[in-house]
């Protein structure tokens, strides 16, 4: 039997995933750098040009990305069966409420749209975060609806999206 016939499938998927990420976190600060450098800031304005120019360019470099390109659908499958084992039993109806007293987020959204800056960013539950794959800091899960969204922080942008991933 060869190595990689042992390799547990769900962890290559995990390790899929992760790789992906990394590549969009290197593609996003390469674009960061070529952006004008402006010294430190509190300025709200300058911080939300500086963000709206980093999305801008991500959305022309991936303009042809669409829903699954992060999210491929065996990636996309593995994060269901995540999910599945994150709500099991009681953590289903603590998930629930826990969703339903953080202002519930009813959007549709797709690849590369911008989060909308007047709809709360709901936060997902600790018990979601603690099965799925860490993210570096310049990504985050959010729930909208039954979607579980990848957002690039930096850029307030979808990166990529599963829907129906909440029951």
């Amino acid at each position: 039997m060869l190595a990689q016939d042992r390799v547990n499938p769900d962890a290559a998927m995990v390790d899929k995933f992760e790789k992906r990420v990394d590549e969009y976190v290197n593609f996003q600060k390469k674009l960061a750098k070529g952006l004008a450098v402006k010294k430190q800031t509190k300025d709200p304005q300058e911080i939300l040009d500086g963000q709206h120019e980093l999305a801008r360019k991500i959305r022309e470099e991936r303009r042809h990305e669409h829903q699954g390109a992060i999210f491929t659908p065996e990636i996309a499958k593995e994060f269901h069966r995540l999910l599945g084992i994150a709500m099991q039993g009681r953590n289903d109806t603590d998930i629930k409420k826990s969703l339903e007293r953080a202002e519930p987020v009813s959007l549709t959204l797709h690849v590369n749209d911008a989060y909308p800056a007047d709809i709360p960013l709901q936060s997902t539950p600790p018990t979601i975060l603690a099965n799925l794959p860490r993210l570096p800091p310049e990504m985050e899960y959010r729930i909208a609806g039954h979607a579980l969204v990848l957002r690039d922080v930096e850029a307030n942008i979808v990166i990529d999206l599963i829907p129906n991933a909440i029951p």
